[in-house]
């Protein structure tokens, strides 16, 4: 079995990304995009998977992990009585797509193995594996081929790439893999690598200094802030949900998805995120994706709630039977059927998204606003209907608060900028529609008995998703129709500082119990600060930092014991973190007399409409 979910760390170069563990092994990366097929896939399964080993052989040696600060460069180390290594990870941005592993013996001689384990097509295909010029050529389907260059000897075993060697006190080593169309077939130039680290740790620190956030927790949001950079493409600005597919969100169970695809909603989440620190650019990038693909929605303004990196819309799911799952998490499944579902919510995302792009990025274009128009006289035409919800449910639609509000937002921000930039649009029927979404809510949502917004119309039952009711400014954080539903998600879906997404767990269809949700916890931390109750409001958050991995990094959901679930590391966690950090430092600030952050975008998501 290989290492935990938690005990890993992330590189990557805004095309697609690794996962590296404690001992050292590349266990999970796709190529050449986020969305191409696996080439390693042991965290998935060990025996089938393939990897990329790289460690000392030292006995008993203590691992540790850390990033050099404001960068993506992963250091690993190993500390024992006979010596101390370390292996640097990282992917290097430019044009030459490369995975760059240095291993160095920092202090006393020792021994190192390596092993390129490739395994083509989600382990589907078989390669050919050779020598040209002193490096090796691994060659799997359809012209897929990577090239392993190194400072050391290397020799083929089996169908795997193998070096072993000793290096000596402040010796280094180091292996480079890349494209072989784009590689040569020299062996690695220690000099060539040495640039290669100092420019993409130049490169890292520049994007991170660009930051706006100076508050207390700088160095927690700064990471949460390089991870959601990670799943962004710098090819298109689209930005995927997670880098990985089948890390399970319970262990032996079938709740196993692929979540390398553009979800609107988890972008727009990520682009209230990048708005809120003063990256700009990427909320720039993400939006000119997006009126593309509304330019092509035709004359009914529908949206797709899921896309590929390049827009594409085949996302059939399939299931990779001969591969055991994680901790024999089966079954293993790649692309989301998810993807033909109805979801409401995704207008509200991506017109508070749009709107607040409008206000702090770039004003947005007459094409764009087209589109708009489009999908808000089709939301101002389809809001009542039932549909899957923000949880993706499988168990039949439904009418859910969540999509409810979210329509309602999305016709509140679409109102706001036409009239903010006197652009043209059917006003009094947005208005109409927006109104009556506001009134159905407080009709048909509100439970008089639970003294809550329930999840469905007429229901009981809880959601955790009703949190968003507030911070999308809906309802004031102090109206008392909120601060009892408040009370009642605290008592009815929170343990301690974790928050569980709903009470029904038969509402989406599946088999087995899942863990708290990790961005319903900060949501709810921010609900509590919003309210008021900012002590207990930064408790909480200081706790939920707690469950964060030994580098800062959260999956999707904690489990009964702590552990990380889920797809990894989750964009929805670490947006909602910065969200909570966000609003949570500037409360603090007021209380204690300070002023408050001078930079000039909002508390989550929008303030000062």
């Amino acid at each position: 079995m290989g290492e935990p979910i938690e005990n890993h760390g992330i590189v990557g170069d805004l095309r697609t990304a690794a996962l590296v563990g404690l001992d050292g092994t590349v266990d999970f990366l796709c190529w050449p995009r986020f969305d191409s097929p696996s080439v390693f896939a042991s965290i998935l399964d060990d025996e089938r998977g393939g990897q990329f080993e790289l460690r000392p052989a030292l006995n008993g040696a203590r691992h540790r992990q850390l990033y050099l600060p404001d960068t993506n460069i992963l250091l690993t180390r190993f500390l024992s009585h006979e010596g101390v290594a370390e292996i640097s990870d990282y992917m290097a941005l430019g044009p030459t797509q490369r995975l760059v592993r240095r291993a160095k013996a920092v202090r006393d001689p020792m021994r190192f193995r390596m092993r390129c384990a490739p395994r083509f097509d989600y382990a589907r295909a078989t390669h050919t594996l050779r020598e040209e010029g002193g490096t090796l050529v691994f060659e799997g389907p359809e012209g897929t081929a990577l090239r392993l260059r190194a400072t050391v000897p290397l020799r083929i075993e089996g169908g795997d790439a193998v070096a072993e060697f000793e290096l000596r006190a402040g010796q280094a080593a180091a292996f480079v893999l890349e494209d072989a169309a784009e590689g040569n077939a020299l062996p690695a130039d220690p000099h060539d690598v040495a640039e290669c680290f100092k420019s993409t740790a130049d490169s890292w620190r520049r994007w991170t200094a660009r930051s706006t956030y100076r508050g207390r927790w700088r160095d927690t949001v700064n990471r949460s802030a390089l991870v959601l950079k990670l799943m962004t493409s710098a090819e298109h600005g689209s930005m995927v949900a997670a880098p990985t597919f089948g890390l399970p969100e319970t262990i032996g169970g079938a709740r196993n998805w692929d979540y390398r695809y553009t979800w609107i909603r988890d972008a727009a989440f990520t682009v209230y995120a990048f708005l809120r620190i003063g990256h700009t650019a990427e909320a720039i990038a993400f939006m000119r994706w997006l009126a593309a693909l509304e330019k092509g929605s035709g004359e009914h303004g529908r949206l797709e709630l899921m896309y590929g990196l390049d827009g594409h819309q085949e996302l059939t799911e399939t299931i990779l039977p001969h591969l055991r799952g994680y901790q024999g998490s089966a079954p293993v499944r790649i692309g989301n059927g998810a993807a033909g579902q109805l979801q409401l919510d995704i207008y509200g995302e991506l017109m508070d998204a749009a709107y607040l792009s409008d206000k702090y990025g770039e004003q947005i274009s007459h094409e764009a606003w087209e589109g708009v128009t489009r999908s808000m006289d089709w939301v101002a035409a389809n809001w009542e209907q039932a549909d899957e919800g923000i949880w993706e449910v499988r168990g039949g639609r439904r009418h859910f608060l969540h999509s409810r509000l979210m329509c309602w937002v999305a016709l509140d921000r679409a109102l706001r900028l036409a009239r903010k930039r006197s652009l043209p649009a059917p006003l009094e029927r947005w208005l109409r529609a927006r109104d009556a979404i506001y009134n159905d809510i407080h009709t048909n949502f509100w439970d008089p008995v639970g003294a809550a917004f329930v999840q469905s119309r007429g229901g009981t039952t809880l959601d955790a998703a009703c949190l968003l009711m507030p911070l999308m400014r809906f309802i004031s954080p102090t109206d008392p129709r909120w601060l009892s539903t408040l009370d009642a998600v605290g008592r009815r879906l929170v343990d301690d500082s974790l928050v569980r997404r709903y009470e029904d767990s038969s509402v989406d269809g599946l088999d087995g119990i899942e863990g708290s949700f990790n961005m319903c916890s900060f949501w709810y931390v921010e609900c509590l600060a919003r309210a008021g109750d900012v002590k207990k409001a930064r408790f909480l958050f200081e706790k939920m930092l707690g469950y964060a991995n030994h580098l800062g990094l959260y999956a999707e959901e904690l489990g009964p014991a702590g552990e990380h679930l889920g797809n990894f590391p989750q964009a929805f966690t670490h947006l909602a973190l910065i969200s909570a950090a966000h609003y949570l430092d500037r409360a603090l600030s007021a209380r204690e007399g300070a002023p408050p952050d001078e930079m000039g975008v909002p508390p989550y998501p929008t303030t000062g409409l």
